[in-house]
């Protein structure tokens, strides 16, 4: 098995999205956002002695400092990757070895792997609830290899996803009576879905600023979600779909879709007309798109670390659990540290750093509303 560290553009995607666990976050796209804001892609094959192209990983490297930057280092991440059979012991390992080794060699202070290998299914302690055996087996292998389960888990560990591959008639049959329901009211009260594009960036960020304010999450500034929605658009793997009232948007989503699979990342709604309930009819429409684009499954990005109540996303988590998904909770971000004394401080700092950022995020985009 071979490592392969130069690969072109035009068949990076071709090779990936056959790979197990391909997802648009390691598309070649996501470097070329990634790199407009700070971080240098590094996209990374394994080639079996056959010439059969069987893992690869999008690593990110970027420069961070102390200091006032006095004295720069770097980290390293492979958001939803490495991509590879989990199954076979051997593949895992010599990529695992291969990714410690351009650690070092990079000098870096830890690299962060997130692979979309599930550990279980259902919610702990309910009885449909099952392990899948691959992930625990590999959580412990990461364990033996000193990994450690990082405290800043970029992405969401669990999710909900939807079968898409049944009748239609059946995925309406699997959602719970409320969803249909009000899929159904939407289209009653008048909620028309058109499919967007370039031209209504401008819209969708304005309504999605509007939604982190009302909704108290923290967003990003415009420029980052111009250059994400304008290359994913551009390149056949996003959509946007933007809810109307009588020609008035009142909501919207952006699914990125990729190797059989379709991912709602990002959801804005405005105030007005929410009682006609047309975030229900968005995302119906959204995963009849999905599957008439090919896509198997609809993954909903997003449930709680801990099925409570008093969780953040509970009440977002019962939305999404009107749909008919099975809840997926995965292996989620593991920190591999090359430099251990400056992770140890780096892991200390940068929950500062994030708060802060947060706090100047929010200021930022009341004020870009208030524009």
């Amino acid at each position: 098995m071979e490592l392969v560290k130069i690969h072109t553009a035009d068949q990076w995607n071709t090779t990936i999205e056959h790979l197990s666990g391909a997802h648009v976050l390691q598309t070649w796209e996501w470097g070329q956002v990634k790199a407009e804001f700070g971080w240098e892609p590094y996209p990374l094959l394994w080639r079996e002695t056959s010439g059969k192209i069987s893992a690869a990983a999008l690593l990110l490297l970027r420069k961070v400092g102390f200091g006032g930057n006095s004295f720069p280092l770097h980290v390293g991440y492979i958001p939803r990757g490495p991509l590879l059979n989990w199954t076979h012991e051997n593949q895992v390992c010599r990529v695992l070895d291969d990714l410690e080794g351009f650690a070092r060699e990079k000098g870096v202070i830890f690299l962060k792997i997130d692979p979309d290998l599930p550990l279980g299914y259902g919610i702990p302690g309910e009885e449909t609830a099952n392990d899948h055996q691959v992930g625990l087996a590999i959580r412990n292998m990461l364990f033996e290899r000193d990994w450690i389960f990082s405290k800043e888990q970029i992405q969401f560990r669990n999710t909900v996803a939807v079968d898409l591959t049944a009748a239609e008639d059946n995925l309406l049959m699997r959602m719970k009576p409320k969803t249909r329901y009000n899929i159904r009211l939407a289209e009653r009260r008048g909620v028309t879905i058109r499919a967007g594009g370039s031209d209504d960036i401008d819209l969708l960020y304005q309504m999605y600023a509007h939604t982190s304010i009302r909704d108290n999450f923290t967003i990003r500034a415009k420029a980052y979600y111009q250059k994400v929605w304008e290359t994913f658009f551009k390149a056949g793997l996003a959509e946007p779909l933007i809810a109307e009232v009588e020609g008035q948007p009142v909501g919207g989503v952006v699914i990125f879709r990729f190797g059989g699979r379709a991912w709602y990342m990002h959801g804005m709604s405005l105030d007005v007309h929410r009682e006609k309930m047309f975030n229900y009819r968005l995302q119906w429409k959204a995963m009849l798109r999905a599957r008439a684009a090919g896509c198997h499954t609809y993954d909903l990005w997003g449930a709680p670390d801990v099925f409570k109540e008093d969780d953040p996303l509970w009440g977002v988590y019962r939305f999404k659990d009107g749909f008919g998904g099975q809840v997926v909770r995965t292996l989620g971000a593991w920190d591999y540290p090359v430099r251990r004394l400056s992770y140890t401080g780096y892991s200390h700092i940068l929950p500062r750093i994030l708060d802060l950022m947060r706090s100047r995020g929010k200021k930022d985009t009341q004020r870009s509303l208030s524009v």
